[in-house]
């Protein structure tokens, strides 16, 4: 198809296109959502919204004073609440589904040693995000909640909002989660060729300052949980470097490979 002064049109034939990716991106989307409710549908009938909720809450009720109990500000808290961490607990459990349909939606346009980067990638963030959710859970709540309580005069009787609780829990996790993907990110910038293995170790006494900064910044006002984030976060870097090499290694592109359709 030409256009009125005989040159070519550069946008025809790219409607089709456009709408079938649309209509692909639906679908991804679509099954992501039904795999996040079926998970919400099997952990609403068991452990249940309130066994979840008694999970969560755990590692604070350990901590707290003989007798408290934390408490409910709003009507509506008692309900709303538990429900809010099933539909977070339901979204974790089916994250390897989800960003299955990412990489299933962004894979036709990839060359084959990029295909062998990206599947690597999703499963090791998907681990690392999880580790780094446990880690704070097992480890870091029950530090945290032992040193505040500790710290409190005895004239002060604990008894922590539900609500409060949830946002700080949530706060926490996407903090460690996402520190724990420090290797992943060096992985991609330096395959990228954004930056070279060398600048990245001539980087890393920068990275501890930053990684301190950000512990401050991200995990509440005590050292034990500051460190906590800090520390892994430079040893994640060290990693990062490591696996940067190996990925880099094995995922070089072949001369005769062909371009992307």
């Amino acid at each position: 198809m030409s256009s009125n002064d005989g040159k070519p049109d550069e946008m025809a034939g790219t409607e089709q296109p456009f709408v079938s990716h649309l209509v692909e991106l639906r679908d991804r989307l679509v099954r992501a959502a039904i795999a996040v409710g079926v998970c919400f549908g099997v952990l609403a009938l068991w452990p249940g919204p309130a066994g979840l909720y008694d999970l969560l809450a755990a590692p604070l009720v350990a901590h707290l004073p003989k007798g408290s109990t934390l408490i409910a500000t709003s009507v509506i808290s008692p309900f709303m609440v538990p429900i809010k961490i099933t539909l977070m607990a339901a979204f974790l459990l089916a994250l390897p589904v989800v960003l299955y349909q990412v990489w299933a939606f962004v894979a036709p346009g990839l060359y084959t040693h990029e295909k062998k980067l990206v599947m690597p990638l999703v499963i090791s963030s998907t681990l690392l995000f999880f580790l780094g959710v446990a880690f704070c859970y097992f480890f870091v709540f029950g530090q945290v909640f032992k040193f505040i309580q500790g710290f409190a005069p005895k004239s002060i009787t604990a008894a922590p909002d539900i609500e409060a609780y949830l946002s700080f829990v949530l706060t926490m996790f996407i903090a460690f989660g996402a520190s724990f993907e420090v290797p992943v990110v060096v992985v991609v910038l330096a395959r990228m060729g954004l930056v070279s293995i060398d600048k990245l170790k001539a980087f890393r006494s920068y990275f501890i300052v930053l990684a301190f900064i950000i512990a401050a910044v991200l995990t509440p006002p005590d050292v034990v949980s500051q460190l906590a984030l800090a520390i892994p976060m430079v040893l994640l870097y060290e990693v990062g470097i490591w696996a940067a090499k190996v990925f880099i290694k094995h995922t070089q592109a072949p001369a005769d490979e062909p371009p992307v359709a």
